[in-house]
């Protein structure tokens, strides 16, 4: 405990002194008793806040100076507009996420370390970094595979990351419970929730064998889609902390001129971009979820290269036939078809007005409509969908959202390649083929077979439910059931929960007198 209040104690100064206090104060005045616990930890220091840039800028800078843990909070909050709003949102998402590179022989190391003695013979050469990030850095390598030779990239995490970020980690949860449960008004900003789930993203992306399992399904699902290769996983160069695929051989999306040199259909390519995304996300239901220009590649016959699948975005079934209805409802300027769907999905309460949700999607639909072809996006669309559907009481679902996401930076690629990119008509034969193929015979019977087999696998059981319904019924009857919550069980839980947070509280203000005492 008093290790993870220290690091609290840590990060707490540095936030302080980053400007990123003064930041937050302008988007949510934050209590007058916590402001001056921050301005007491920051006595004797220098604040970098400047008053030339916005908040969002000034954030950017304040996460970048203060390292691996917070440039990725600062990633994820870009996600998550819900919760900071869209401006800030947006200015998030141009947090770069460079820092220096270690040293090739650590790099070395790690590989040996991870691979084996006997495995690391079998690579003939590595280059220095080409690119280093918070979390790993990329090397060139020659390696023998199968008696073959393959030039590959291979990525490395950076040695000890995983302890320091969820030592944290574990400060920053800590101080999201203090503020969740001293602060009313922090409660909706769910704190605890954010850093959970920054946790969780963050585990899985410092497991660079969940990266390889992401790239190799990725590879399987497109690998007879023309004009979109994902680089080959080695598995055997592969562990939890690195990762080989095959080395591209391209040119970066964002090169234009070298690709229009090379012959290289810009308009055509900006098209397949987009078709080859909307395949991914309503034909397979998993996405590259991070489609910026500095993961996109072309080789020399056009065709589109991702690289880095540490984020990726999936589907249910269900979410990709409304999605891809939704999207055509719009395309055909059907408002009550739109309407009708996402009452059948369930994402608009069943007692809310259906005209009035139609006339709400007419709102959006019909200024889009208004607009020349260079300014139509589908991603502003969903983007102003999902504000419309919030009036309505539609809880906002997170794969959609970074779908949308993903979508507007894809489109945004898309336009810097060929400003008259037509999103409608591009999109169109996608959104028809997955509806033509969703509603075929073979799929109706498919489902049919699916869910009847669903059935008969059950079927033995059904006696057994039948009895223990029976008895349960008989025990409520007799009074020997109490299906209430424990109304004691609970209050005891909450009881814990309120006396740890005090003693927090009073160790973490305990250290600060003291320390500021001492200095």
């Amino acid at each position: 405990m008093l290790k993870r209040v220290f690091k609290l104690f840590q990060i707490a100064r540095k936030l302080s002194t980053s400007g990123a206090i003064d930041t937050i104060n302008q988007v949510h005045q934050i209590p007058v008793s916590i402001n001056l616990f921050f301005s007491l930890i920051s006595i004797g220091s220098k604040n970098t806040h400047s008053q030339y840039k916005n908040s969002g800028q000034n954030l950017c800078e304040a996460l970048q100076g203060m390292g691996t843990t917070f440039i990725k909070l600062g990633q994820f909050l870009a996600t998550r507009p819900d919760i900071i709003g869209e401006e800030m949102a947006k200015d998030l998402e141009k947090l770069q996420d460079k820092v220096p590179a270690f040293e090739l022989y650590e790099a070395k190391k790690v590989i040996k370390k991870e691979i084996g003695e006997k495995q690391f013979q079998n690579i003939i050469e590595i280059g220095e970094p080409i690119a280093a990030a918070s979390i790993a850095q990329v090397h060139f390598a020659k390696i023998k595979n199968e008696n073959e030779e393959k030039q590959v990239a291979i990525k490395i995490l950076r040695p000890d990351i995983e302890k320091l970020f969820n030592e944290e980690l574990d400060a920053l949860m800590l101080f999201a419970y203090i503020v969740e449960n001293t602060v009313s008004k922090a409660k909706r900003l769910k704190l605890v929730e954010v850093v959970h789930l920054l946790r969780e993203i963050t585990n899985i992306e410092m497991d660079l064998r969940f990266e390889a399992a992401a790239a190799n399904e990725l590879y399987e699902n497109t690998k007879k889609d023309i004009g979109f290769n994902v680089p080959k996983i080695y598995w055997n160069y592969t562990t939890k902390k690195i990762l080989t695929l095959d080395q591209v051989n391209g040119v970066s999306i964002r090169e234009q001129g070298k690709l229009e040199k090379q012959g290289i259909d810009l308009k055509r390519l900006a098209e397949n971009l987009i078709q080859h995304f909307l395949k991914q996300a309503v034909r397979d239901g998993f996405f590259h979820g991070d489609m910026h220009q500095g993961n996109l590649f072309v080789d020399p016959k056009g065709n589109i290269i991702p690289v880095d699948f540490g984020i990726m975005g999936r589907l249910d079934k269900n979410n990709r036939k409304f999605l891809a209805e939704i999207l055509f409802g719009f395309i055909q300027r059907d408002y009550v078809k739109v309407a009708e769907v996402h009452f059948q999905a369930g994402l608009v309460p069943q007692n809310a007005s259906k005209d009035e949700f139609a006339q709400a999607l007419r709102s959006v639909g019909e200024p889009i409509f208004g607009q020349s072809i260079k300014d139509i996006s589908g991603g502003n669309l969903l983007a102003q969908l999902f504000e419309i559907t919030e009036k309505f009481n539609m809880a906002t679902q997170p794969p959609l959202l970074l779908l949308q996401k993903t979508m507007v930076v894809v489109e945004g690629v898309a336009r810097k390649l060929y400003p008259e990119t037509n999103i409608w008509e591009v999109s169109k034969p996608v959104l028809e083929d997955w509806l033509k193929n969703l509603k075929s015979p073979k799929s109706t019977i498919d489902t049919a077979f699916n869910t009847s087999a669903e059935i008969i696998k059950r079927i033995p059981n059904f006696p057994i439910l039948m009895d223990k319904a029976e008895y349960a019924l008989k025990l409520v009857a007799e009074g020997k059931l109490n299906l209430g919550i424990n109304n004691k069980n609970l209050e005891m839980e909450q009881m814990k929960l309120k006396n740890f947070r005090n003693n927090v509280v009073i160790s973490f203000f305990g250290i600060v007198i003291v320390f500021l005492l001492v200095f």
